[in-house]
């Protein structure tokens, strides 16, 4: 795993093996420690930020280059 510094200082491990696919590049899974024991988020790899968020339906949105992974389930009525 790969450590990583977010903008706050904090030190987080990012799992480059663990990969969702996104729009602009991958989001990998990122950890508050090396033995992968407590999930902390995703990795934008197209900008290298931390900054994003996940809606109820598996949708990723990187908050600083808009890179998103599709939902995991999609509902037409939704659209």
């Amino acid at each position: 795993m790969d450590a990583k510094t977010t903008a706050d200082g904090r030190r987080l491990y990012v799992d480059r093996e663990a990969a969702e696919r996104g729009s602009k590049g991958p989001f990998f899974v990122a950890y508050t420690s090396e033995t992968d024991d407590s999930r902390w988020g995703y990795y934008c790899a197209n900008c290298g930020a931390f900054d994003n968020a996940m809606d109820a339906m598996g949708r990723l949105k990187c908050n600083v280059c808009a890179n998103i992974k599709k939902p995991d389930e999609w509902d037409a009525a939704h659209e």
